[in-house]
């Protein structure tokens, strides 16, 4: 279930609650476009923890970042936590008037993948990684692309 409550654009499923915040503004060279940063709290409380991250444009930052980016704090792992912030973000890309929307993650990166497929992607392809990209970014040498139909 996805609601918004409050002027300040909270999106919650009565376990979670994403809270928005302004976060670092992307290169214009990486075609992120527009962006939702949010906070990712247990519901009713402000601890952070995690963030999720939607990112709306199209071209090479989207091709090894994704549409969405996602991390859970160790503490919280293992409660689906990245699984449900993913669907309360889904909402935005058919606002967005998007069809799919491209995650990414590391190939051992066994959690993340689970989520992936908890939410219903299709995995696509493992990417090799510009050089360039790993240097600045410190991203891994390879990325596996997941495609979630909107």
């Amino acid at each position: 279930m996805w609601m918004t409550f409050g002027r300040r654009g909270v999106l919650t499923d009565g376990v979670i609650d994403l809270r928005p915040f302004q976060g670092y503004p992307p290169l214009k060279s990486m075609r992120f476009g527009e962006m939702h940063d949010y906070r990712i709290t247990l519901h009713g409380r402000h601890r952070e923890i995690g963030q999720i991250s939607v990112r709306l444009g199209e071209g090479t930052g989207i091709y090894y970042f994704g549409h969405i980016g996602y991390h859970i704090d160790p503490p919280w792992r293992g409660h689906h936590y990245a699984a449900r912030a993913c669907r309360l973000v889904h909402d935005l890309f058919v606002q967005a008037g998007k069809e799919s929307a491209v995650i990414t993650t590391d190939p051992d990166n066994e959690a993340s993948r689970r989520t992936c497929e908890a939410i219903g992607c299709i995995e696509e392809r493992t990417v090799k990684v510009p050089v360039s990209l790993q240097k600045e970014w410190e991203l891994s040498s390879e990325k596996v692309r997941y495609i979630w139909k909107i």
